[in-house]
This record gives structure tokens, C-alpha cells and sequence, in this order.
């Protein structure tokens, strides 16, 4: 299955609402994510300048027999922040950590209706240290607000070498399933955000 999408399968909104990339593994990488995230290039946060920005938002809701007899209502977001760069190192993935918990300490709104929020770091490389590697994959970083009561946020990361078809990722960064081209997923529809979903509705 080819992860590149016509832009006659798209509604005009989506169509215009998403840039276009020079970087043609981001660009194709963009055509997996527009389903599911609002999506922008060249952002800036905090001095930081990200490649390709993101964000997600998933709101789940149980009725009775009308929407307007709703209850459980829970919401869950993910922040998506991805760039290239040469070489990466492990004291710069623990930088984005670092990064990751100011982050939630700025945007995350701890409340009965907060399940999760999570901040994902991406980096495209040109290698794969065998250290970075080895923090990567053995990396979870996930935090209780109030106990659980008030949801939770997890910072995830993914390093990515397309050139050699090498990924590795910590273990909660389901994101990193669209930036695998030599991978097919499932459909648009039913891939990335259904993996997201599960995570949300388990």
C-alpha cells in the first residue's frame, strides 16, 4: 500500500490546511499524519525551531440515549515536535525531556476530565548511535497528576534514520508507526488513531 494520498481524496479544508514540505521524507510523513493532526512547519516554541509541529486532540464521552446526557467525559492530547539533524546525542533526548515536563507544566490543565496529554520528540538522523539506541528504547517517562485522578502526561521519543530504514522509540510513542515509510499501516483512518485510542480508552 503506497502512504502517499492523492490530493482529490481530500476534503478542501484538509487540502489547504497543510503545508507543504522541501523535505520529501517530511512531506511524505505529513501525508500520514493530516488525519489526525493539525499540522505545521518551521514552528517556533520557546526558541526551539521544529521541522514539522503537531497537534492532536481526542475527546471521549459516554450518553444515555441523547448527547446531551453525556457523562465520563475525558480528553487526551498529544504535542508533536520533530527536526533533522546530523547526529543525535543522549544528553540532547534528555534536554527534550527536560523540555517535555516545562512543556506540561505550561499547557497541561489537570482536572476530572484530563486523561492524558502527551509531548513526543522526533529526531531524523543521518545514524544511530548504538547509546542513543539503547536510552531510546529502554526510555518510559510518565506522570500521575493527583494520583491518576487528574489523568496523566508522558514524554515519548523516537529517532529515525530513513536513509537506512533504522527506528528505534520509547515505548509509548505510537507517532513513530508514521514516520516508518518503509512500514505500510493500516489505513488512515484506522491506523494512527486507533493505536492512539487504545491507549485513550484502555
Amino acid at each position: 500500500m503506497s502512504d502517499k494520498v492523492t490530493p482529490a481524496e481530500l476534503p478542501a479544508e484538509i487540502r489547504e490546511a497543510v503545508p507543504d514540505w522541501d523535505d520529501e521524507y517530511l512531506d511524505r510523513v505529513s501525508d500520514r499524519l493530516m488525519y489526525n493532526y493539525d499540522l505545521e512547519k518551521d514552528r517556533r516554541v520557546d526558541g526551539e525551531r521544529w521541522d514539522l509541529y503537531g497537534e492532536m486532540r481526542v475527546r471521549s464521552q459516554k450518553q444515555f440515549f441523547h448527547p446531551a446526557l453525556s457523562y465520563a467525559d475525558h480528553e487526551a492530547e498529544e504535542y508533536l515536535f520533530a527536526r533533522r539533524e546530523s547526529r543525535p546525542t543522549v544528553a540532547q533526548l534528555e534536554e527534550f525531556v527536560e523540555y517535555g515536563h516545562e512543556l506540561a507544566d505550561e499547557r497541561v490543565v489537570p482536572d476530572e476530565e484530563h486523561f492524558g496529554t502527551d509531548f513526543t520528540f522526533v529526531l531524523v538522523t543521518e545514524e544511530l548511535p548504538a547509546a542513543v539506541r539503547e536510552f531510546v528504547s529502554g526510555f518510559r517517562d510518565r506522570t500521575l497528576l493527583k494520583f491518576g485522578y487528574h489523568g496523566h502526561y508522558e514524554v515519548n521519543l523516537v529517532v529515525v534514520v530513513p536513509e537506512r530504514q533504522e527506528r528505534v522509540a520509547s515505548e509509548a510513542a505510537t507517532v513513530a508507526e508514521a514516520f516508518t515509510l518503509w512500514d505500510d499501516v493500516t489505513t488512515p483512518e484506522e491506523g494512527l488513531i486507533s493505536r492512539f485510542a487504545k491507549r485513550f480508552w484502555r
